[in-house]
């Protein structure tokens, strides 16, 4: 493991894997990144396993919510707005 031509090495790629995945870097760090990782088997391999993880976690950690919960969260955010809308 190393640093390779993209410049990121990878203690931080994998540092910064996190925000890749949840799309919170520039364009320009996003490529560093995606260039790193087509380059490093092992950073691959971890973004891999990240990457499964949420999507298992996504499938499966899903909450109900009532309906009866949810028309009164969307009333209150109504009847917020009329209020800030009204002055």
């Amino acid at each position: 493991m190393g640093s390779g031509e993209s410049g990121f090495d990878c203690n931080e790629t994998i540092e910064r894997l996190y925000h890749y995945l949840d799309g919170e870097l520039t364009d320009e760090r996003r490529r560093e990144i995606k260039h790193h990782l087509d380059e490093c088997s092992p950073c691959l391999d971890a973004f891999d396993f990240e990457a499964d993880l949420r999507v298992v976690i996504a499938n499966r950690c899903k909450d109900h919510v009532p309906d009866a919960l949810r028309k009164r969260v969307h009333d209150a955010l109504v009847e917020e707005e009329r209020r800030h809308a009204g002055g």
